[in-house]
């Protein structure tokens, strides 16, 4: 399944790395993104900057530089140009239905619902103010409420009553990608714990998965993550067995972010990235390979003969807090005086308030040591704006 020239839909901190794993393995890489000088774009071999919602502009660039793989790494995509690209011989990572279903929560939620049967938050849909009043009173209060299509939290809240909703559909509206106004509403779970299981599905190979990655969110975005998440053996095989049933049903190869909530007895499915995920970037100082080196393993049909794990880890992101594109980065000098400590800084060219800009990295002997260091790292690296 080797291809030698894959193009990344998406270039930010994530794609960044995905493009290092594939660089390694001697592929040219194209990254392409909105916005000029993006964190991909940096390592890169080429790059093209254009709006991924305009299918013409999409069209192009493939034509351009006709690559054997696209990999899409974000939401705004023209995912309809997708279909027609694997038509015509082009792998799509995972697969072009797959990219449509997983970038629209409504398409993955009703499919993970209604067609496999896996529980789910009770949910709704709306398409204007009024109908996200209708949709909150139907699943009750408090209720979260999200984008059908956006990433890093964005336009997501949480409300407990009626007199917050025409915020909330507005908040939601801005924080939309693509064309699509449409929210989700979800009940509030009132969850123990919350989980990513990267899943990494192979063209040849069995299924793997990833030690439990536990994470906690401040906006809707992850602001800290740590492995192994603490999850009694029966409910980790549960939520093994429900990710295997809908990455299967996607089909492809690849990594899968499924996030699942653990409360009680339970395991509830919440979300799927076909990507690596924001709260794997833990993987780059909890074991051998990362989330981007198993990512790259298999589009590249390449083995994975085992995952060898480092102990007690963790990650805190590095936010800014203001609007700017003019800024520098201090204490790297104190953050890494520490031993088992990394930081990586994204290089994003500009920043806005609770953008990630980095993120530090830390093992410890315990979970708690982990992080605990890792947010001590993380604090001790500071933006200096110019």
């Amino acid at each position: 399944m080797s291809a030698e020239k894959i193009m990344l839909l998406g270039s930010g901190e994530l794609g960044k790395e995905v493009v290092i794993s594939l660089k390694r393995y001697g592929k040219t890489v194209v990254a392409v993104d909105r916005y000029p000088n993006a964190p991909a774009m940096q390592v890169a071999d080429e790059s093209e900057v254009i709006n991924m919602l305009d299918g013409d502009a999409l069209e192009a660039v493939v034509k351009k530089h006709q690559p054997e793989f696209i990999v899409p790494e974000i939401e705004a995509i023209r995912t309809e140009k997708l279909k027609e690209f694997e038509s015509s011989g082009t792998r799509i990572i995972p697969t072009a239905e797959a990219v449509y279903l997983t970038m629209n929560r409504d398409a993955i939620r009703d499919l993970a619902a209604n067609e496999l049967g896996l529980r789910t938050a009770r949910y709704a849909y709306a398409e204007s103010s009024s109908e996200l009043e209708a949709a909150c009173r139907e699943i009750g209060f408090p209720c979260v409420i999200k984008p059908v299509m956006s990433s890093s939290g964005k336009g997501q809240s949480k409300i407990d009553n009626t007199g917050k909703i025409a915020c909330a559909w507005d908040y939601a509206c801005e924080g939309m990608r693509g064309d699509k106004s449409r929210v989700i509403v979800e009940e509030f779970v009132n969850f123990e714990l919350e989980i990513t299981l990267l899943t990494v599905k192979q063209w040849n190979s069995e299924t793997i998965f990833v030690n439990p990655v536990g994470h906690r969110q401040e906006r809707g975005d992850y602001q800290e993550s740590w492995m192994p998440a603490d999850i009694r053996p029966e409910l980790l095989e549960k939520a093994q067995t429900m990710a295997q049933k809908v990455t299967d049903r996607l089909g492809g190869a690849g990594i899968f972010g499924v996030e699942f909530f653990i409360t009680g007895d339970d395991v509830i499915f919440s979300e799927l990235s076909p990507r690596p995920h924001d709260t794997g970037m833990v993987t780059m100082i909890s074991e051998d390979l990362s989330e981007f080196e198993l990512h790259a393993r298999a589009i590249l049909g390449l083995p994975i003969p085992t995952i060898d794990y480092y102990g007690p880890s963790a990650s805190a992101v590095i936010l800014a807090d203001r609007k700017s594109e003019s800024f520098s980065f201090t204490g790297l000098d104190k953050a890494l005086l520490a031993p088992n400590t990394a930081v990586r800084i994204f290089g994003k060219p500009s920043t806005r308030k609770y953008r990630r800009m980095g993120v530090a990295l830390a093992r410890g002997e315990t979970i708690s040591e982990a992080r605990i260091l890792a947010k001590k790292t993380a604090a001790c690296v500071q933006l200096e704006y110019h």
